[in-house]
């Protein structure tokens, strides 16, 4: 009975996602998302977990949406900087930073985090060691570009996710 209620609510989470996405009103293009969910839902139904939600980890759920949008902004002006300057000023390099999370979905919230961020591109992961491919590496030693790179999205998938 529990992977029927982990497979409903994930449907109507993966709906509603849908819904709010692309606002549509057509009742057809809803329910075929809901199928589609339901669907997605049945095949990964043993990877299902149901989240333990706190009003703190809403919170940085929330803090981490807007601080993410803002590093992909000043990525993307960093980016378009290089672009538009006669000498293109890159150092590119593979650096290896550590990471302290331990929960599978926070790992790959952080590795997708870091490759939506224009410069950075995750390579390889290897326990919780990253190899992150860096448009202008500022550190090569594993502490300072992990301070650099991963311990401000860190801060708040530790809470969200442990």
């Amino acid at each position: 009975m529990n992977k029927i209620v982990k497979i409903v609510f994930s449907t109507i989470v993966l709906t509603l996602f849908y819904f709010i996405w692309t606002r549509t009103t057509s009742v057809n293009n809803i329910l075929v998302i809901a199928g589609l969910g339901l669907f997605v839902s049945i095949i990964y139904r043993n990877y299902l977990r149901s989240p333990i939600l706190s009003p703190k980890k809403i919170a940085y759920a929330i803090f981490y949406v807007f601080y993410l949008f803002i590093e992909i902004i000043k990525a993307n002006i960093d980016v378009a900087l290089r672009v538009i300057k006669p000498v293109i000023p890159i150092n590119p390099g593979i650096v290896k930073v550590k990471t302290k999370l331990k929960s599978p979905m926070g790992r790959l919230l952080l590795t997708s985090s870091i490759t939506l961020t224009p410069g950075t591109l995750t390579v390889d992961i290897d326990g919780d060691t990253l190899y992150i491919h860096w448009i202008d590496v500022k550190d090569k030693e594993e502490s300072g570009a992990t301070e650099k790179i991963v311990s401000n999205f860190e801060k708040y998938l530790e809470v969200i996710f442990g």
